[in-house]
C-alpha cells in the first residue's frame, strides 16, 4: 500500500525544519490527538467522537475537516451506505506509536500510585509493553545519548 504524504496546513510553519514543530502544527492542539485516538479504536461516526470525547461539536467538525484535510483521515460511504465515516489513513495509522508514548508517559507520570486508568491491550487481551527506543546497535536511547543535526540549506 503506497504511504500517504500530509498535507501541509500552510506554508507558515511554526519552525520549518524541525520535524517535531511540524507535526505539532499538524495535531498539536487539544482535540486532534484524542479524535486520531478514538479512530484508532474503532470510532468512525461523527457521533461517536462526539460520545467518546465530549467535544462540542463545532469543534469537534473543525477538528474532522482539518485532519481529513491534512491527510491524516479520509471519508467513505459507511457499509450500510447511508452515511459517511471516516478512517484513519497510512499518516493516522503511523501516529499509533506516538500515541503510544504518550499513553504510557501518562501511566507514569499523569496518574497516582494505584489509581485506576485505561489499559492498552493486544488482540490476545495481554498489556501493550513499554516502548523504548534502541540504537542501531541494540544500545537504549534517551536525551542524554541522542542530539539534532541542523541540516543546511
Amino acid at each position: 500500500m503506497p504511504r500517504t504524504t500530509v498535507r501541509a496546513p500552510d506554508p507558515d510553519w511554526t519552525d520549518p525544519d524541525c520535524p517535531v514543530a511540524r507535526t505539532l502544527d499538524l495535531v498539536g492542539d487539544r482535540w486532534s490527538l484524542l479524535v486520531i485516538r478514538d479512530a484508532m479504536d474503532g470510532a468512525r461516526s461523527f457521533t461517536e467522537f462526539q460520545r467518546r470525547t465530549g467535544i462540542a461539536r463545532n469543534i469537534l467538525t473543525d477538528r474532522l475537516r482539518k485532519l481529513t484535510a491534512r491527510g491524516l483521515l479520509a471519508q467513505r460511504t459507511a457499509p450500510s451506505g447511508r452515511r459517511r465515516e471516516y478512517v484513519l489513513t497510512d499518516a493516522g495509522r503511523d501516529l499509533f506509536p506516538v500515541v503510544l508514548a504518550l499513553r504510557q508517559w501518562g501511566e507514569r507520570h499523569a496518574f497516582a500510585p494505584g489509581e485506576a486508568h485505561s489499559v492498552l491491550v493486544d488482540r490476545h487481551g495481554i498489556p501493550v509493553p513499554e516502548i523504548a527506543p534502541v540504537g542501531a546497535d541494540g544500545t537504549p536511547l534517551d536525551a542524554d545519548t541522542t542530539h539534532v543535526r541542523k541540516v543546511g540549506r
